[in-house]
């Protein structure tokens, strides 16, 4: 663990900006290929090992990194709250000083790869397949201070990769969980976009270390958009939970997505759609 300033013992092959769920799970596979991997989070005592760990708070200040020379790039913050100004600070703001600091050290990453959101594509009636040619059209704050984090890790790290991921699950969240056990689906013609966590983590390091070099965007999603409510019914048989609204195609809204050009590098999803990812989901036992 490193906390202040960057040890310079060892200079670290992956710079890791942001190490919450996500961003540990790409650590630790990085750690697994036997690359040494440096991680800011504001508290480097919750970077798991072997990774290292340096503690800042990028919303208030830069990190010294004075000696890094990374290899290698990852960008994986979370903003909480959910929020236009939580987004701003982290994602804009709290990236442009590590970039800058990064960029102080004088040395630029050979990949970089930024973690944005599929957040950043709008939604319709009777949704079309999108894929990365699809506008960005974000319909609210957090989704425009995506789309500004996006173009400054494009302006600083011009070779660097864009992977903007749907609705991430498999980690320590369970809201779709509890809503299906209480029975608060309220819009099930809704389509909906997600990928599991381990598929995530595995998308961003096979573009960091793939041979070929990477295109500069891509959509991380499983092979199947659904709509929320044949997702809740899955998971209601499973959970024991009341049945929720059925889905009807006809009134389907929102997005859906195509994973073609990710998959088109020899990225496989591990969990292909929704029932692989939950299909160890089983009911609450008191």
């Amino acid at each position: 663990m490193v906390v202040g300033g960057y040890g310079r013992g060892v200079t670290p092959d992956v710079l890791l900006v942001g190490c919450g769920d996500l961003g540990s799970a790409v650590g630790l596979r990085l750690a697994e290929r036997g690359l040494d991997v440096l991680a800011l989070r504001r508290n480097a005592d919750r970077v798991p090992p072997p990774l290292r760990g340096l503690s800042v708070d990028l919303t208030r200040e830069s990190p010294d990194l004075r000696g890094a020379r990374p290899r290698f790039l990852v960008v994986a913050l979370t903003a909480r709250p959910r929020s236009e100004e939580a987004y701003r600070a982290t994602y804009v703001e709290g990236m442009g000083r590590a970039l800058d600091a990064l960029a102080r050290a004088g040395s630029l990453p050979e990949r970089a790869v930024l973690v944005s959101s599929t957040a950043v594509h709008g939604a319709s009636d009777l949704p079309p397949l999108q894929d990365e040619t699809a506008p960005v059209s974000p319909q609210d704050g957090p989704g425009r201070m995506l789309v500004a984090a996006e173009e400054l890790f494009s302006q600083l790290l011009p070779d660097g990769t864009v992977l903007r991921l749907s609705g991430l699950y498999g980690g320590p969240s369970t809201r779709l969980l509890d809503q299906v056990r209480e029975g608060r689906i309220d819009d099930p013609h809704r389509w909906t976009n997600r990928i599991h966590r381990d598929d995530a983590a595995a998308a961003v390091v096979h573009l960091l270390t793939r041979p070929e070099p990477p295109q500069r965007l891509y959509l991380g999603t499983d092979d199947q958009p659904a709509q929320l409510g044949d997702v809740a019914a899955f998971l209601a048989t499973r959970l024991d939970a009341p049945a929720p609204p059925t889905a009807e195609p006809a009134r389907g809204h929102g997005k859906r997505l195509s994973n073609a050009r990710l998959r088109s590098t020899g990225w496989t999803p591990s969990r292909p759609s929704f029932r692989e990812g939950y299909a160890d989901q089983r009911p609450r036992t008191f």
